[in-house]
């Protein structure tokens, strides 16, 4: 870090303007920002001083926290001038680190980490955090001396959340369309040779008990290469990749009759994994790159990604997975294209070209063709519209499916248009999904249809008093058969309240059509399938309330009553509470409870889905967490504990233990227990 002297002599970034609870003035609470470098590192010095005495408010030291339940400092950084991708760093006020890539403008994906130093102090009038950035640790345009740039402070005693450009209260502080200037004395050395290597070696044992398996133990060693082909475009190379430390899927109760959404946590996948990943919509998702590797090693990868220049962005990836003989599943190679162009002031234009291919494939039995054919390619072009000052947005985009037969090779299309002021917000979207589209390496749940949806809503702001805002909102989505047929919709309306100390309150009607397209079991507990063809209509109330963050017991209580399939009746009740005895430890425990009434055979089921964790930080390096989860609709109890010990900057010894069990009756699935290794190496 640099020394007092040094500080002393860089210009100080002050006057913080307010965003939350009203964009209209500066912050009440003052902060002074100081920044330098030289020819490794970027140095940030920042304090945040306080008018209310009293404790800070933090979860715990784990790092990329929840940024609304702690006292924080956010940087953000468009070394591009992009306004659209960039890259954010911070810290609480008790030092755990947030750091995360950014893309569409003001999303950050808090699941990438990289190599940086941070330190904070505290006392009673202020706090102080310090960072040291390596040059060699993001990606910039080299030669250029101006990067967009903005900060971010949110301090809960005062519920008060500034930033250093003026921002819309509607809009997050993250919003790169709204940065200020860096301007650099000279601009930021050329990183030169950037290569990186992260090793790997760990030592597992596991029983499938379930089965009757022997203990299998296994040793394994493989890595990752990152090496910077310029200053912003980067070559990721990794081999015989392991993934056993990510953080285990929560699990959801699934009422839904398709398949449920889960993100990606794998390190290699997601740095600018927005070029391969938000292409489409949320369920309509050309590339997914949970695919891979999903049941089946992967023995190698490799992907190309970055900026060409300050308009050109390029993704290029291969994976190659190895072949199950006992199951039929010949070895896949699995290659995406993917190339983006900004136009106008942050809009811009892809084009995204998958292809999924079976390697060495002779297959001739019929059924495992079907099941694994023997390619699956899409070509897709979209235009992502946003606005220079981010009140409107819309995309556009068209996919063509390709497969050995005619049943995979489909077209989709679709598009929105949406606004957001302080006031006032509405959405029109329209989809088309042909009964043809195929898309094995994506996302899509749902084919042979035709969308319409939308919402309005308007928000009122009296002078005064405990509630901040309050207004209403209507949604409504229609679904229809490629005939034009309606076969399922919904239409809510939510009234919105949001209180001054940060908890916030929403109710909520609505009304359900459903039509079904293909038998469905509406318990999803096997017990039998209401047919095809059948008609269903039902309403429903609910309600969902949020209490402040400030407290150390911290709440969410949520409900809906109403009807369901068959003239029969759902209750679904959800609580999500917590306990911190900060900054170390940080308890929680989320509880789902359905009680589904119906006609013979189905009649009354009810059924819990209870998750607890006991989350320990024993310092910003050293961390514990220990995850239940009980499913009643599924049948299994599942226990996941992870100590994380970060010796040295993104490097990790890590200890993971898994075991899942049958409720009832209630003996063994399998467990396993990992011992993992890794180091970075940086030249």
């Amino acid at each position: 870090m640099g020394n007092d002297k040094a500080w002393q002599d860089t210009d100080v970034a002050t006057d913080f303007f307010m965003v939350l609870p009203m964009d209209e003035g500066k912050a009440n609470e003052p902060t002074e920002i100081r920044m330098a470098y030289d020819d490794k590192n970027l140095y940030l010095l920042a304090t945040f001083y306080h008018n209310l005495k009293g404790d800070y408010y933090v979860e715990s030291l784990r790092r990329d926290f929840s940024f609304g339940k702690n006292d924080n400092f956010l940087l953000f950084m468009d070394p591009f001038n992009n306004q659209t991708t960039g890259f954010s760093f911070g810290a609480n006020a008790y030092g755990a680190q947030w750091d995360g890539t950014m893309y569409n403008g003001s999303t950050v994906d808090l699941n990438w980490d990289s190599k940086w130093i941070s330190e904070t102090t505290r006392d009673e009038e202020k706090w102080v955090f310090e960072m040291a950035l390596p040059f060699k640790s993001i990606r910039y345009e080299d030669g250029v001396s101006e990067w967009g740039i903005n900060f971010s402070r949110l301090d809960l005693k005062s519920t008060e959340k500034s930033s250093w450009t003026p921002i819309p209260r509607q809009l997050p502080t993250a919003s790169l369309a709204h940065t200020g200037t860096l301007v650099w004395d000279t601009p930021p050395p050329s990183p030169g040779l950037n290569l990186s290597l992260i090793p790997y070696v760990l030592g597992s044992v596991s029983k499938d008990v379930e089965n009757n398996g022997d203990a299998d133990y296994e040793v394994k060693v493989g890595g990752d290469v990152k090496f910077s082909l310029t200053s912003s475009l980067n070559l990721d190379l990794t081999v015989n990749p392991d993934f056993s430390q990510v953080e285990v899927d929560r699990q959801i109760t699934n009422l839904d009759r398709f398949e449920l959404f889960f993100p990606e946590k794998r390190q290699f996948f997601l740095e600018n994994g927005d070029l391969f990943a938000s292409f489409g919509y949320e369920n309509i998702r050309p590339f997914f790159s949970r695919r891979i590797g999903l049941g089946v090693p992967i023995q190698a990868g490799a992907r190309v990604s970055g900026n060409l220049n300050n308009k050109w962005r390029l993704g290029l990836m291969d994976m190659q997975t190895a072949s199950i003989d006992e199951a039929g599943l010949p070895s896949q190679n699995f290659g995406v294209l993917s190339l983006q162009r900004k136009v106008f002031s942050r809009s811009n234009i892809g084009l995204l070209f998958v292809n999924k291919q079976s390697v060495n494939y002779t297959q001739e039995n019929d059924s495992l063709k079907a099941l694994y054919p023997k390619f699956n390619r899409n070509l897709g072009l979209e235009y992502n519209l946003a606005s220079s000052d981010n009140l409107w947005n819309g995309k556009a985009f068209f996919l063509k499916s390709f497969s050995p037969n005619e049943t995979g090779s489909g077209i989709t299309q679709a598009s929105h248009l949406e606004y957001k002021s302080r006031k006032w917000s509405w959405r029109i979207q329209e989809e088309w999904v042909s009964d043809d589209y195929s898309a094995e390496v994506g996302f899509v749940p749902r084919i042979g249809y035709v969308n319409l949806n939308g919402y309005v809503g308007h928000l009122f702001f009296p002078k005064g008093g405990k509630v901040l805002s309050h207004g209403p909102r209507m949604n409504a989505t229609y679904y229809l058969d490629e005939a034009f047929d309606r076969s399922d919709n919904t239409s809510f309306l939510q009234y919105f309240v949001n209180f001054r100390n940060r908890s916030d309150l929403m109710v909520f009607v609505s009304d359900d059509y459903v039509k079904l397209l293909s038998p469905f079991d509406p318990t999803r507990l096997g017990i039998a399938q209401l047919d095809r063809g059948t008609e269903h209509q039902w309403n429903a109330v609910g309600w969902e309330y949020i209490a402040k963050p400030q407290s150390l017991f911290t709440y969410t209580f949520a409900g809906r009553l109403g009807g369901y399939y068959l003239d029969g009746n759902r209750t679904s009740l959800t609580a999500e509470l917590g306990y911190r005895f900060q900054p170390y430890v940080s308890l929680s425990a989320n509880l789902n409870y359905n009680r589904i009434r119906l006609p013979e055979p189905w009649n009354t089921n009810t059924f819990w889905l209870i998750g607890s964790e006991i989350d320990v930080t024993f310092t910003n390096k050293l961390f514990f967490a220990n995850l239940f989860q009980y499913n009643e609709q599924t049948k299994n109890f599942n226990l996941n504990s992870r100590c994380q010990w970060r010796y040295s900057p993104a490097s990790d010894l890590f200890l993971v233990y898994t075991n899942n069990y049958f409720i009832e009756p209630f003996e063994g699935r399998n467990w396993g227990l990992t011992l993992k290794f890794t180091y970075w190496f940086n030249r």
